[in-house]
């Protein structure tokens, strides 16, 4: 199937390294990332993974839970786990999903359909199942990211992205390019002057009409 932003996330049952689940009941009301990988001991997602867990604190402040997912079993991602904490210091701290028959890969259309599971695969066999999917509480796509195998991906980024979405979703504002936390935002135009005015006293900036700048809303 096609994934859509603004369309449900697929709900799923799968076992991961923390038990099985069913992906909407674990998200619950919270916001989820749910990120791939093409195969257990591959040297990019390694160092992803280790990140990963450094920066599930963030994750937490923001009420969202981060799961990974690899094509192989969940048995081999324990084993993948101790590479990880010894490579890159931090130790696994959120489920991975075991996606042996692609089931996962292939629902959010992250590897061709006609793929098979059968052993042996390479992780060039999975190239496209390099995925980041950012969940909203209503189990919505709200944004997702492909990256080639060649390339380790910047979870930072992630971070800035969910912050931006989260504020959005919360006020009538949009975010303008390379914004961070707390720099100003813009006032959509689907927003009057006078709405606008009504809703930020202190004042905005108007650079154009269809371009106006206020202080990041609390």
């Amino acid at each position: 199937m096609t994934i859509r932003l603004g369309e449900d996330a697929p709900d799923f049952t799968a076992e991961t390294t923390e038990g099985k689940i069913r992906f909407h009941e674990w998200i619950g009301d919270q916001w989820a990332i749910l990120f791939s990988h093409p195969k257990d001991f591959t040297p990019v997602c390694t160092t992803e993974l280790g990140y990963m867990a450094k920066l599930k604190p963030e994750f937490d402040k923001r009420n969202t839970k981060i799961i990974g997912l690899s094509i192989d079993p969940v048995d081999d991602h324990a084993r993948w786990a101790k590479d990880i904490e010894e490579t890159q210091g931090s130790a696994v701290n959120y489920p991975m999903i075991g996606d042996p028959d692609l089931h996962v890969a292939k629902l959010y259309d992250m590897i061709h359909p006609n793929a098979s599971g059968a052993s042996p695969r390479t992780a060039a066999d999975n190239a496209t199942i390099r995925a980041v999917f950012l969940i909203g509480p209503d189990k919505k796509v709200k944004a997702m990211f492909v990256y080639p195998m060649s390339s380790g991906r910047n979870f930072d980024e992630v971070l800035r992205l969910l912050d931006s979405l989260q504020l959005t979703a919360k006020h009538s504002v949009a975010t303008p390019v390379n914004w961070k936390p707390g720099d100003d935002v813009i006032i959509p135009t689907s927003v009057s002057d006078d709405a606008a005015r009504q809703k930020y006293p202190q004042g905005f900036k108007t650079l154009k009409p269809y371009l106006r700048t206020v202080a990041q809303p609390k």
